[in-house]
């Protein structure tokens, strides 16, 4: 089967955003592409949301669904109740409509095992065994103790997700069932490929997609009856602490957003703390702002107040009771820690050669330099995602090519000023520094009409041989005009030697002819003196010296 989230190589642009947004860096960059490390992922969706290029890719698991259904299953739906946040419809009911047309049996709310989840909450604390208890509903959080907290797995809840506890429930009313989890969360479809409570996790987007191939759609205009349930309330930040009942004894508090949930462990494992139950969520607005919660960035403050209203004070028929406690194993591997020294070694490697060259951009997608430097011991960066870095290098190697060319550079702006200059120009125009002309006018040094002619014409390039008087040289210069970056950029080539010999070449080609006319007019008199003897070569000598003249003359 595949992983639950994929990359689309194709879409990927090399913009270390997904790096970024990642909080346990669970990424490696190769071959041009952020590819997701699937045993360090905790599936929070933060880089599927976060990707501009749409490069991150959930994976579809409808087609199963359709199966069961084709083949005759009895297949349940466990709908979470934050569908109330993202879909504009107002009731239960319209939705379990909707799914009963494309082939559900029965379609029941999540919020139920969510109820089944506070009351084992409320139990747990009137036992008062576990000092701090940390919830279990969300399965990021649920991953991120296992991968990277094993000192937390202590003050976890032994307790079954709401999806799980529900769809447990569903199971042993009717073992037949199949159960279908539908929800904001990419999480989920991890959960379910491991739970043997749970067939398949959808989400909201999937199904979405669903109803619109089967042109299927919500009525707006249904109005919930008033009987909320308190269950209900999970979606939203707080909702579980809400939801749960109130034991004496325990402080109560919601986390949300994973990095506050790790502030939260370091916390947790650096001082002591009294009785205290903690919800957590991975998603900043918990579920209604899910990863697959439509317009998520737009709708948390209008989610939460539409879980609001759609809950309540009541309690769900108690359903019949059931085990719902469950052990968290520890997930994660031994990873190598490397020296100070590696680390070091690295730094240096990356032109990090003091701490002030350790600006801690964040560009890379790491918070630190250092950071970033143990990722690429680890094989998950490159040194070359350093933006710092790359410019410095970039610009280091274009000085040495400007500066070492034998050729003239200057470079201007769209007024003319110059910005740039090499040392080869400033050999050229007798300059003792580049502080002479920078930032001043080219008028200065050279006629800025042919760089004014350039910028007012449609040419991006032209080429001229001409003579600078003011410096006795012949130049070769090609200018050329970026419109783009509003840059003019000359480049000269001295040809003065060239030139002199040129004109050298000529002079003697000119005397040559000269005294060839000079040998022709004597030889002519001579021959004509002796014409009786030389007879038809006379005309042929004549030709051939003339001959000889045009081509020195054209040479």
């Amino acid at each position: 089967m595949l992983e639950v989230l994929n990359l689309n190589e194709n879409n990927c642009a090399d913009c270390y955003k997904c790096i970024r947004t990642c909080s346990v860096k669970a990424i490696t960059y190769a071959n041009n592409t952020a590819e997701i490390v699937h045993d360090e992922c905790i599936l929070c969706g933060n880089c599927f949301v976060a990707c501009p290029q749409k490069a991150k890719q959930v994976r579809c698991d409808v087609p199963r669904v359709k199966e069961a259904i084709a083949a005759g299953r009895h297949v349940v739906c466990s709908l979470a109740p934050s569908f109330i946040a993202d879909f504009r419809i107002r009731s239960l009911d319209v939705m379990a409509d909707a799914l009963k047309r494309l082939g559900f049996a029965e379609v029941q709310e999540t919020a139920v095992g969510a109820q089944m989840v506070s009351d084992e909450y409320a139990r747990i604390m009137r036992e008062g065994k576990q000092r701090v208890l940390i919830s279990s509903c969300c399965p990021s959080i649920n991953m991120l103790i296992q991968k990277y907290y094993p000192t937390m797995l202590p003050h976890l809840a032994r307790v079954l997700t709401p999806m799980q506890a529900h769809c447990k429930a569903i199971k042993e009313q009717n073992p037949q069932a199949f159960t279908v989890f539908i929800g904001p969360c990419i999480a989920k479809k991890a959960e379910a490929d491991e739970s043997p409570y749970t067939d398949v996790a959808l989400t909201y987007d999937e199904l979405r997609d669903w109803l619109a191939q089967e042109h299927i759609e919500l009525p707006t205009d249904h109005v919930e009856p008033a009987d909320g349930k308190r269950a209900r309330l999970y979606p939203a930040t707080g909702g579980v602490l809400k939801a749960t009942d109130r034991v004496d004894g325990y402080r109560r508090i919601a986390i949300d957003g994973v990095d506050n949930c790790r502030a939260v462990f370091d916390e947790l494992e650096n001082g002591q703390f009294g009785n205290v139950f903690i919800e957590m969520s991975a998603c900043e607005g918990s579920c209604v702002n899910g990863p697959c919660i439509r317009e998520h960035a737009e709708r948390r403050l209008k989610g939460a107040l539409r879980v609001d209203n759609f809950a309540g004070d009541q309690r769900f028929d108690d359903p019949a009771p059931a085990d719902i406690s469950h052990s968290y194993a520890f997930l994660g591997g031994r990873k190598v820690k490397f020296g100070s020294e590696a680390i070091s070694d690295m730094l240096y490697k990356m032109g990090k050669t003091s701490p002030e060259k350790e600006l801690n951009c964040g560009s890379c997608g790491y918070p630190t330099c250092r950071d970033k430097a143990i990722a690429i011991l680890e094989g998950k960066a490159k040194i070359e995602m350093c933006l710092p870095f790359l410019k410095e290098k970039a610009e280091s190697f274009s000085d040495s090519i400007i500066n070492n060319t034998p050729n003239a550079i200057i470079v201007m702006d769209e007024d003319l000023v110059v910005q740039q200059i090499n040392r080869a120009a400033l050999r050229m125009f007798k300059l003792k520094d580049a502080s002479d002309i920078l930032h001043e006018h080219v008028v200065r040094i050279l006629n800025p009409g042919d760089y004014q002619n350039i910028i007012t014409s449609a040419l991006h390039t032209t080429t001229r041989m001409h003579y600078l008087a003011d410096y006795q040289l012949y130049v070769d210069e090609t200018i050329l005009y970026d419109r783009q970056y509003h840059i003019v950029i000359s480049l000269m080539r001295d040809v003065t030697e060239q030139e002199t010999l040129r004109g050298q070449d000529a002079e003697l080609r000119k005397q040559t002819v000269e005294i060839t006319d000079k040998v022709i007019e004597k030889q002519m008199r001579v021959v004509q003196e002796i014409a009786s003897l030389l007879g038809e070569t006379t005309a042929e000598t004549k030709i051939a010296l003339t001959k000889l003249k045009d081509a020195m003359a054209h040479e």
